[in-house]
């Protein structure tokens, strides 16, 4: 999956269609990403404790990394992804410019 964790991303469908904003979770092994602030489902949870009061709480669901395109850091616009070897090491691309996506420390 070309999407991380930090990635700048932009929605493509669903109900948060067109909204720019950050990946908080990756999951490879479903080909699933949650971002920030999108496709939120209220969940009824239980009090656990006095500092827990429970309630109802907007929790960000995962979408299909589909969904999503990485924001090109050179222009702004999405883009699609693609690797260049630099070396021994694997570098992640603008499509669109040819950029290089800086990682993202977590």
């Amino acid at each position: 999956m070309k999407i991380r964790k930090g990635d700048r991303v932009k929605v493509l469908s669903g109900k948060d269609r067109n909204t720019e904003s950050v990946v908080t979770a990756a999951f490879p092994a479903t080909g699933k990403v949650t971002v920030d602030g999108c496709n939120t489902a209220s969940r009824h949870t239980k009090a656990r404790s006095a500092e827990d009061p429970g309630g109802i709480i907007d929790v960000d669901m995962p979408m299909d990394a589909s969904n999503v395109a990485i924001i090109s850091p050179s222009d702004g616009k999405p883009t699609r992804v693609g690797y260049k070897l630099d070396g021994d090491r694997k570098i992640r691309i603008c499509k669109r410019t040819g950029a290089e996506i800086p990682e993202v420390d977590e």
